[in-house]
């Protein structure tokens, strides 16, 4: 393990700038934080009617990408489709990071960090958030057993030991689970009418498997420009594709709830859309990121259905980040802050993050960059040395 380590300790130039620049930036997160944490969760933008901010919202849409490794994992291992052996690591790979980074944003939303003892010593077994806790320290423990044990064995140039196949079929159900259980958080309270929907775990799979699979082939990308390890052009195409239809889910989902909505003529569900896509009694701040999000999400599906253009490598990066973008702009904002504007007694509370916040969640996605910089130099090394 430690030799395997050690691989990402050498790198070129390039490779040391990149990493002091997220030191410099967990550095500056971390002293906003140490504010935060001296003054109390007044310094943020939250209050009494939206105690839900930009730290709930980065966990929601991170739930979503840490839920991708599975769009790998199922066509590889029960359907045996071998192009994707070469990804299927770095699928693993981002989800490690990116679970470590939904429970950093919880525990930055809690205020004081001892709050966090009070779910592993006073457990409700009755509470969904309880359930969403086990949900993500299981699966990023499997993550973490599956995909180091899988790189140490292709090391040695041997299969992976027979007692990691059952941890990689329970993760499948598992990387469902974590986003389903998330969707329960919020579709389970009658007070908020944006989330009080059927369809909002099958919303939160959709554009899970939409804005995971982009952000891995644009990483595969990235590795296989600065590096020799090519994950394959094949495969990259073939996750393209699984990224097309779910995002084409996503929007169909999105329209769903836009009939029901306004063609019940329910006041109650109305009116976050229309805080959302319109502005409600003056208020309209994420108006314009909304309709940013659905031009990005139509150009992005236009881009990805039409094979010629799905094709261009030089057109297929600025596809996906379209839908990725779209997908974080839906959850990381829209979501979260949609389903508490306006209160449930029908007044329009905005908030708007502060430098704080800001600062904080930087240095949250800093880190978790820093560890896929690290895990992906290790499967560079270990792939480059076979």
């Amino acid at each position: 393990m430690r030799s395997v380590l050690e691989k990402s300790l050498s790198g070129s130039k390039k490779y040391w700038l990149w990493v002091g620049f997220l030191l410099v930036v967990i550095l500056g997160g971390f002293l906003a934080y140490l504010r935060q944490y001296n003054e109390g969760l007044g310094v943020t933008g939250m209050s009494r009617d939206v105690s839900w901010g930009l730290y709930i919202s980065q966990f929601t849409f991170l739930v979503g990408v840490a839920a991708s490794a599975v769009m790998v994992a199922i066509p590889y291992y029960l359907h045996n489709y071998k192009k994707f052996g070469k990804i299927v690591i770095l699928g693993e790979f981002l989800a490690v990071p990116s679970v470590i980074m939904c429970i950093l944003f919880i525990f930055v939303d809690v205020g004081r960090p001892d709050r966090i003892l009070n779910v592993l010593l006073h457990p409700t077994p009755h509470s969904v958030m309880f359930w969403d806790m086990c949900v993500l320290c299981g699966y990023l423990l499997l993550n973490l057993v599956i995909g180091w044990t899988a790189l140490g064995s292709e090391r040695k140039g041997f299969p992976p030991p027979a007692w990691v196949k059952p941890l990689i079929y329970l993760s499948i159900p598992w990387a469902v689970s974590i986003h389903t259980v998330t969707a329960f958080l919020y579709s389970g309270m009658p007070g908020r009418h944006l989330w009080l929907t059927a369809i909002m775990a099958a919303r939160f799979l959709a554009s899970a498997f939409a804005a995971g699979p982009a952000l891995l082939i644009l990483l595969c990308m990235i590795v296989r420009k600065v590096s020799t390890f090519d994950p394959g052009k094949e495969a990259i195409q073939s996750l393209a594709k699984i990224v097309t239809y779910a995002m084409i889910a996503n929007v169909f989902f999105y329209i769903l709830e836009f009939f029901t909505a306004f063609y019940s003529n329910i006041p109650g569900h109305m009116h976050p859309l229309q805080y959302l896509f319109a502005g409600l009694h003056g208020h309209g701040q994420l108006v314009p990121f909304m309709w940013v999000a659905v031009v990005l999400a139509f150009v992005g599906i236009f881009l990805l259905v039409v094979p010629k253009f799905r094709r261009n490598e030089k057109i297929l990066p600025f596809a996906l980040l379209s839908v990725f973008i779209a997908a974080w702009i839906d959850k990381g904002l829209g979501l979260v802050l949609g389903g508490f504007v306006p209160t449930p007694l029908e007044h329009v509370v905005e908030y708007t993050p502060t430098a704080t916040e800001l600062a904080v969640t930087l240095m949250v996605y800093a880190i978790g960059a820093l560890l896929i910089t690290i895990l992906y130099k290790v499967v560079i090394g270990v792939r480059e040395e076979i």
